[in-house]
């Protein structure tokens, strides 16, 4: 029988533990956050592929992930926590390299997503390790240590991933991944050496697994592809298509008769559970998809460098990390309700105020809504986790975690692709609506094309130039249109977060008792009066 050591680490052991698995936390959601300010830069170093197709390897990472999550629980009851969490690094350190050394897509885009499967591995697995390592009364310490790690890569990745590029770059991003990931390899494997485990012989859901890979993997190639490939006019995606709708019935009637589950539908008979979870992974999926979409376009619509592009995000940081401590707090003594409700609004309004940029020259109009937007993304995560453990005790409170948080990073990758649908649809609708008003089509008495001819000759433009200069000024008009339309969708989507958590039951109070719950405390009152 294995040997199983209980002994918790002390002293400067203690410290560098948690330094270095907050380290190999920020090195893989770093990736996430700053691969995205580079996608510009990848696209002309990998046979100049368009900058939607390099989309493909964040969003296919990302989903790698969400299927990192239920491989980690059952193989870390095989072969052990730490056994694992190193083997994972390994992987993760190697794809890396390979990430760095690709010369096409597609060597690119397989690593990516070795690289995020590997990298969803780790997550729960150091999460888990950290909170075993606290005594119980500093539990919500380990937590909000473990949050602002969470939070930091996606306030400062950008800002970070942008300047490396700058001046090294876009390849050094991930071999700077492969040698930080082989210190926390080398750390780790130092720490943990002879500390044994108990071996869990779980049973594995392979085919519930499989349906999940299948969905995941299929709807996000359908989406990523739709806007390149005509959507339903292409036979592959009409395959796809074909595909998903087979998979997904399959799925949910497998998993509801499953007893231990890949994700476990049975969660979401929760009202809480259920509401907590959708308000999550809308949130996340305007949230993560937004923020993706905003450092791409303002390097191809404003002509930012790649680390103007990461500044202009940096002041999320500047009152992230400490909305994530006074949230802790609040959530012990405020309903997580009306958190989230506020919470919802202030997104909402932030949204709407991004909504209405109009100035391509203008810094500011970028850098206060982030600064704002900063407090609603640090005060996010906190009270909807309260909410969505609400009512749960013993397994379903991991269960629930793992569900959510594999939805959450699910919704990400959906949500950079969704907005890059809803630019490239309304990009063009601009565009057309612009051309016909200074064309002269909208009004025959209005002539704005001749004055606006008139103001740029005026303004040193070569008459042979102008009709150019006025299509270039079109085309970015009309982008920074659909950009401003993104924000507004995503604004409205909030308010109906903000109305939604208003269904479910308050976390002050306990839940009230079913029927079933009702007869059990009745039949057991009954025995404990006829015992003598």
């Amino acid at each position: 029988m294995t040997t199983v050591f209980l002994r918790r680490l002390r002293g400067w052991r203690f410290v560098l533990f948690n330094a270095i698995l907050g380290l190999a936390h920020i090195v893989v959601l770093f990736n996430a956050g700053s691969y995205i300010a580079l996608l510009p830069h990848v696209s002309g170093d990998l046979g100049g592929v368009l900058p939607s197709f390099l989309t493909w390897a964040q969003t296919d990472f990302m989903v790698g992930l969400a299927l990192g999550f239920p491989l980690a629980r059952y193989l870390s009851g095989r072969i052990g926590d730490y056994r694992l969490l190193i083997s994972a690094f390994l992987v993760y350190s190697c794809a890396s390299y390979l990430c760095g050394a690709s010369e096409t897509l597609s060597q690119f885009l397989p690593a990516r997503i070795a690289q995020g499967i590997a990298g969803g591995i780790t997550l729960p697995i150091a999460q888990a390790m950290l909170l075993n390592e606290y005594p119980k009364r500093s539990k919500a310490l380990a937590l909000s240590v473990w949050g602002l790690f969470s939070i930091t890569p996606f306030t400062i990745g950008m800002p970070v991933g942008g300047y490396l590029v700058y001046l090294f770059g876009w390849r050094s991003l991930f071999y700077l991944d492969f040698v930080l990931t082989m210190i926390v390899v080398g750390t780790l494997a130092a720490l943990l050496h002879g500390r044994g485990f108990r071996r869990r012989y779980g049973r594995f859901d392979l085919v519930g697994f499989l349906l999940l890979l299948l969905l995941l993997l299929g709807l996000q190639t359908f989406l990523n592809m739709g806007n390149d490939f005509d959507w339903m006019d292409s036979p592959l995606l009409q395959a796809i298509a074909i595909v998903l709708a087979v998979a997904l019935p399959c799925f949910v009637i497998w998993e509801l008769g499953e007893r231990h589950p890949t994700l476990d539908l049975r969660l979401f008979r929760h009202r809480n559970f259920f509401i907590g979870v959708t308000c999550l992974t809308v949130g996340f999926f305007s949230v993560q998809g937004l923020l993706s979409l905003l450092i791409v376009q303002i390097q191809l619509i404003l002509g930012y460098s790649s680390e103007l592009a990461g500044l202009a995000l940096l002041p999320l940081v500047l009152f992230g990390a400490p909305a994530i401590a006074v949230m802790h707090i609040l959530c012990k003594y405020v309903d997580a309700r009306w958190l989230i409700c506020f919470n919802s609004l202030g997104f909402a309004a932030t949204f709407y105020w991004m909504g209405l940029y109009d100035d391509p020259h203008s810094f500011d109009q970028l850098f206060w809504p982030m600064v704002v937007e900063g407090i609603f993304l640090g005060s996010f995560f906190t009270p909807l986790t309260v909410l969505i453990l609400h009512g749960l005790s013993g397994p379903l409170i991991l269960r629930a975690a793992e569900v959510a948080n594999l939805l959450r990073v699910t919704a990400g990758a959906f949500g950079i692709t969704f907005q890059s649908i809803i630019l490239f649809r309304r990009a063009h609708f601009h565009q057309l609506n612009l051309a016909d008003h200074f064309g002269g089509r909208l009004s025959i008495s209005y002539d704005p094309l001749g004055q606006l001819m008139t103001k740029l000759i005026e303004a040193g433009v070569a008459p042979a130039q102008v009709n150019a200069t006025l299509g270039t000024m079109i085309k970015q008009e009309a982008a920074i249109l659909s950009l401003n339309d993104a924000f507004l969708v995503a604004s409205g989507l909030f308010l109906g977060i903000a109305a939604l958590v208003w269904f479910a039951h308050p976390t002050h109070r306990p839940l009230p008792l079913t029927p079933a719950e009702e007869l059990r405390e009745l039949r057991a009152e009954e025995l404990i009066e006829e015992m003598p």
